[in-house]
């Protein structure tokens, strides 16, 4: 696993037992908890996600995802122009390649699907791909590697599987790098495909309600549909699910488990407002 991205899992979990006592850790105090000095905690933070441990424990407060849930206008204007314009995630393209119905209705009889276990910013994933594109990302810091790949395989029982990570790491590799492009062999009835291109739409660093992707897609009463169009979503990060809350800003729930999902939307708070603060030609 990553080690910063385990880091931050450790982090979480002390936060909020020191959160549960009514307490409060200082970075230094957090850092000596696990096993750091303030400085390497400091350098290790600024390079994984471009601000410093400080700031970006602010985003992992509970309370965070609320503060998100404000800037409704500018969501509610993204959301419609990303539904009109090309899939496009910073300077990642996503190449949507609809996977035949009658496959996806036999349960990927006939379909070759490769698969492979790849180090990522946030911990290992599996994925999966037929020639088209990727048909499934899972992180397996929660499910473990076995349980994700249980999980990808469940979804095409009746596919020839093969491990061949070779025919998916370039594809990967840009998933995470977030530039050039990936081809998506997707799987699904009209309305999850509607629902997930929603989910494309949603800015990083921003989150949407159920009810913000129903009113989207054009169907307001469809709150309930859409949340379950958002749990059988099979692409993890590519199609965000993670940028999803409840109407009262909770979490709700995460396919692959809610400390990732806590982890994501903290990591891109940090890097959306990092980008912002830095000068020209900075990295963020």
């Amino acid at each position: 696993m990553d080690s910063t991205f385990a880091l931050m899992q450790e982090a979480m979990a002390l936060l909020d037992a020191a959160q549960a006592r009514r307490d409060s850790l200082s970075l230094e105090e957090l850092a000596g908890a696990l096993g750091l000095s303030p400085s390497h905690f400091q350098r290790t933070f600024s390079r994984w996600v471009g601000v410093s441990p400080k700031r970006y424990l602010q985003y992992l407060q509970l309370d965070h995802a609320k503060a998100l849930l404000k800037d409704h206008s500018v969501l509610d204007t993204t959301l419609a122009l990303g539904l009109s314009s090309p899939s496009r995630l910073h300077d990642l393209f996503l190449r949507w390649e609809a996977m035949a119905p009658g496959a996806a209705a036999k349960g990927g009889a006939g379909l070759a699907i490769a698969w492979g276990t790849f180090e990522s910013p946030f911990g290992p994933v599996v994925a999966a791909g037929t020639g088209q594109g990727l048909c499934g990302l899972a992180f397996t810091a929660e499910l473990g590697e076995q349980g994700a790949r249980f999980d990808l395989k469940r979804r095409w029982p009746e596919a020839s599987w093969e491990e061949r990570p070779d025919a998916l790491k370039s594809w990967v590799d840009n998933a995470f790098a977030r530039r050039g492009e990936v081809p998506l062999a997707v799987a699904g009835g009209p309305f999850d495909l509607k629902v997930w291109q929603a989910l494309i739409a949603i800015p990083e660093g921003s989150v949407a309600t159920y009810s913000h992707i129903a009113e989207a897609i054009g169907n307001p009463k469809a709150v309930r549909a859409v949340g379950s169009a958002v749990g059988r979503n099979p692409l993890a990060w590519l199609i965000p699910c993670h940028r999803v809350l409840r109407r009262d800003g909770a979490l709700g729930g995460y396919h692959w488990g809610l400390p990732v999902k806590r982890g994501l939307l903290a990591w891109e708070s940090a890097r959306r407002d990092g980008a912002a603060a830095a000068p020209p030609g900075a990295l963020a």
